[in-house]
């Protein structure tokens, strides 16, 4: 492909070397509810075997012989223990997970993924057959926010363990795993390969010196949340996957859509005959020490929006050159995965300044924006997308059903009025909180100051003052949770109490 031809299609293909940066935002998110992201997550880690698309036919597929069963009046499969009508009021009853308002008229099958085996016949990202991966996603998070592959591949191990359901999961997790399996097409559950061409970790010294990287968070939070497990139902442990998956995901998109930015800041700077002078001048301008994507209470979409198009215009100047070089003769043969990688390709850019600027880099770079105006603007395509991800993927589920607007308590974002048109604020939901505040205290044994969660939030890019918590929404949900003692002694006059003794316990003695 050349600069003439990327030009054309600036979104169709991309450099080998951007493509395969670890920095690379791939898969591309698109739509994803917080089901959606566990369910694929399953997928990926336990059933190498089902792709995406596969998934919505097989859900009509079970809903059409379920159906025939019923109209004919047919006994149950063999090792089935439930009769026909009682397990059609398992799926859509005990299991339902409501449908968006603009669902209500369409008919498939969606449930909670609650065991593996549902995820076989629900929670594809699409009802058509090009469902993006979600679960790779949360794979390669595992990865980049590990401190090498053996560590990785551990954790995702770990991961896997906790996912399957064995003698240590409740009778109805059991039950569930066992009843599904006799009504559908089981395949087997076993871990999956990681294919190490879709993974990557950053160097030991990028790894060491990033202060602020939402991968790393996610990691730490991850460990506690499977060592909680035995402390709660299969139900109560999913959904504090959940509400932790789903604000992890967003926030590691969005440092992504930053680190771009920056990058691109490297070199554009670079261009014009300044730029980093060697690998730690560029890790300090590449990777954000601190950020605000998100502030408690106030309006999201918009900040997340600013970090998509940045994203956006820094992913067209990145290729530009890459492809501009390529053209030239001068090809970068480097990686751009690491803060060396990028002083590298900052160095070969201006070894090359000139040849560069005459064949108009700058005004071909101008000419392609103008062009993508729309792009860029997050109005169509992969910016559009990004947002959608983060919007369902944070906010409260908007129930067809107005009975069932109760059914997401693991949000982050939700409706600041009853309106339609009501703008999305950053509020957690309850089942957030105790996940949240879980993590916040994973191995400290004990009641910790309130800091220590809006600490926490600040690891995930959301801002909160701590003196704000006392009076807020956030303090409210707290107290009613049983979450805080309050204590004159402490910052706030508020003390985090772990919400689940048990597990403590277990990692003290341990």
């Amino acid at each position: 492909m050349t600069l003439a031809e990327f030009r054309q299609s600036p979104w169709k293909k991309s450099h080998s070397t951007y493509k395969d940066s670890a920095l690379a935002m791939s898969p591309a998110p698109e739509y994803a509810s917080s089901e959606v992201l566990v369910a694929a997550l399953y997928r990926t880690i336990g059933f190498e075997s089902i792709s995406e698309g596969s998934v919505p036919p097989a859900g009509r597929d079970l809903e059409q012989r379920l159906q025939k069963r019923r109209d004919r009046r047919q006994p149950p499969p063999s090792g089935s223990t439930l009769g026909v009508e009682d397990w059609n009021a398992v799926l859509h009853g005990v299991l339902e997970s409501p449908k968006l308002p603009n669902q209500s008229a369409k008919r498939f099958l969606q449930v909670t993924p609650l065991v593996p085996s549902l995820a076989l016949f629900s929670g594809s990202a699409r009802l058509s057959s090009n469902s993006w991966p979600a679960g790779n996603l949360v794979r390669r998070m595992v990865w980049l926010g590990s401190r090498d592959p053996g560590s990785a591949q551990a954790l995702w191990g770990a991961l896997f363990a906790a996912l399957s359901v064995d003698g240590q999961d409740d009778v109805f997790a059991r039950w569930l795993e066992q009843e599904t399996g006799a009504w559908g097409n089981p395949a087997p559950w076993q871990a999956a390969p990681v294919p190490q061409a879709e993974v990557a970790n950053l160097s030991t010294d990028d790894f060491d010196g990033v202060r602020f990287m939402p991968a790393q968070q996610f990691v730490k939070d991850l460990n506690a949340l499977i060592e909680a497990k035995q402390a709660m139902t299969r139900r109560q442990w999913t959904s504090l996957l959940e509400a932790v998956l789903r604000l992890a995901a967003v926030a590691h998109v969005t440092w992504l859509c930053d680190v771009h930015a920056r990058i691109w800041r490297c070199l554009s700077d670079t261009l014009a005959g300044n730029g980093p002078a060697g690998a730690s001048d560029t890790r300090g301008t590449v990777f954000p020490d601190d950020v605000q994507y998100m502030t408690y209470g106030g309006k999201a979409l918009q900040g997340l929006k600013d970090k998509a198009s940045g994203y956006l215009s820094a992913r067209l100047g990145i290729n530009a050159i890459l492809w501009s070089l390529s053209d030239l003769g001068f090809p970068y043969d480097g990686d751009i995965s690491s803060s060396e990688g990028i002083t590298r390709l900052c160095q070969h850019v201006r070894d090359n300044r000139q040849a560069l600027a005459d064949t108009g880099i700058v005004a071909t770079l101008a000419d392609i924006r103008e062009q993508e105006a729309r792009a860029l603007n997050c109005r169509k395509g992969i910016g559009d997308n990004l947002l959608e991800f983060a919007r369902h993927t944070l906010g409260q589920r908007q129930t067809a059903v107005q009975l069932l607007r109760g059914y997401d308590q693991g949000y982050v974002l939700r409706k600041k009025g009853s309106s339609p048109s009501s703008p999305w604020i950053v509020s957690l939901g309850p089942v957030a909180v105790l996940a949240l505040v879980h993590c916040a205290l994973a191995g400290m044994g004990g009641p910790r100051s309130i800091h220590r969660l809006s600490q926490h939030l600040a690891a995930y890019g959301i801002v909160v003052d701590r003196q704000d918590i006392a009076r807020n929404d956030l303090g409210h949900q707290l107290r009613m949770l049983g979450l805080v003692l309050d204590s004159p002694d402490a910052e706030s006059g508020m003390l985090l109490l772990p919400p689940f003794p048990a597990s403590q316990a277990m990692d003290k003695e341990a």
